[in-house]
């Protein structure tokens, strides 16, 4: 190895480091945060609880009590 490429290699390291903490930096600035949070919702906006009987009920691409596919 030359000592030109652990400069290179090093120089490369710190650019990612300093991205990577730049990025950090961004995603935590308190103007993010509304917007986080409205993205933490979205998995709980069904908001009813599913019933075994619904779950057992009809496949959810056709609509068919079993899983064989639409009808034709």
């Amino acid at each position: 190895m030359s000592a030109l490429w652990g400069n290179i290699v090093g120089v490369m390291t710190l650019i990612l480091m300093a991205t990577f903490i730049g990025i950090w930096i961004w995603a935590w600035r308190p103007r993010h945060r509304p917007v986080f949070d409205k993205l933490a919702e979205i998995p709980m906006l069904d908001g009813r609880a599913r019933t075994n009987s619904e779950d057992t009920a009809a496949c959810c691409c056709c609509k068919r009590p079993d899983n064989r596919g639409p009808t034709t």
